[in-house]
């Protein structure tokens, strides 16, 4: 599938998950518990312009409807903090006991949290740890440990030589910041040979396929490129590289070595094709299942302690909360078929 086409089915796809969500919802009941005594949680989803995301959408909607949660209709901030604010205040309004959002600026969403915090409506926030305000749990995984995995996987192929492109996320987020922070100390103190040459992209796929293409204009010689979001720069890398005739399969002379975050199924079919070396795993699939458990369990009263989960995770002590830190591995053509990852396992 062509990369608009692809982005078109997201969106349509996105706009049919978000109408189902509404669907499903129990609007018409004044009762906070109204779901079989189930309390009511509110969900923003982040954005609906990445395949990973879009992938955790759809683990929110299957596990919320197999659960039988009791949700409102679940909105989609756009990746923008205007819009989550307001999307927040509609769950207020409308007798949330928990809320579940991703907010994508971490330093822009302390008032918000405040403000929940001060109406005693706890808050999981999916993926990224907001800077400042309370938070009941934060779902997410070792992002600095992403950073430090691509450095260590790409320092090792190039032989600790070369030239690298890093095709940051948003650096207000602290998941750009981590895995950019740990990438950069990784390279500094183990391959003090290769030369990274830092590329900002706020996430957009546009830019970050603009800065690179100028980057291998200046950098013929560039030999590694580390993506911070698959779901966001996979399709545009692969089809600047192919127009460049720089694709080249893992193993033949000039290819690129090429490592990734995200985990989804496009990312594996590169893998196996030899288009990309390796990827971090990032579990959408346990991102909404305990964003879900979290929630209701906030919204119920239960609380939790820092330590070892009995799902193969640590939770963290935070300044303003708790940190669920979930596993994600690294993926290579060793391990591309393990059917215990999700990438695997999307529409089955």
């Amino acid at each position: 599938m062509k990369a608009r086409s692809a982005r078109i089915a997201a969106t349509a796809a996105s706009v049919v998950l978000l109408a189902g969500f509404a669907t499903a919802c129990n609007r018409g009941s004044s009762s906070d518990t109204a779901a079989g005594g189930k309390p009511k949680l509110g969900i923003d989803l982040p954005r609906a312009d990445t395949d990973f995301w879009n992938s955790y959408a759809q683990y929110i909607k299957s596990d919320a409807s197999s659960q039988g949660l009791n949700t409102l209709p679940v909105s989609n901030s756009q990746n923008d903090i205007t819009k989550l604010v307001s999307n927040v205040q509609v769950f207020e309004n409308t007798g949330a006991k928990a809320v579940v959002m991703a907010p994508q600026d971490t330093g822009a969403i302390a008032s918000t949290l405040d403000t929940l915090a001060s109406k005693k409506i706890p808050v999981i926030s999916v993926d990224t740890r907001p800077d400042k305000g309370q938070v009941y749990m934060v779902v997410r995984a070792d992002n600095k440990a992403y950073g430090t995995k691509a450095c260590e996987f790409l320092g090792k192929q190039l032989g600790g030589k070369g030239k690298v492109a890093e095709l940051q996320g948003d650096l207000t987020s602290i998941n750009g910041r981590d895995r950019s922070e740990a990438f950069a100390a990784c390279m500094k103190s183990e391959f003090p040979g290769i030369q990274v040459i830092e590329l900002a992209t706020n996430w957009d796929g546009a830019v970050a396929s603009s800065k690179l293409q100028t980057t291998l204009a200046q950098n013929p010689d560039l030999n590694g490129i580390y993506m911070q979001a698959g779901g966001a720069f996979l399709q545009s890398t692969l089809a600047l590289l192919q127009q460049k005739s720089l694709l080249k399969p893992a193993g033949q002379p000039g290819h690129i070595t090429i490592v990734s975050n995200d985990g989804i199924p496009q990312e594996f079919d590169a893998i196996r094709q030899g288009q990309i070396d390796a990827t971090v795993s990032q579990p959408a699939d346990l991102y909404a299942k305990y964003a879900l458990f979290y929630a209701e369990a906030a919204a119920e009263g239960k609380t939790f302690q820092a330590g070892p989960t009995d799902h193969n995770s640590t939770i963290i002590s935070l300044p303003n909360g708790l940190e669920d830190q979930l596993p994600a591995p690294l993926v290579t053509k060793d391990n591309v078929d393990d059917k215990s990852l999700w990438g695997n396992n999307v529409g089955h």
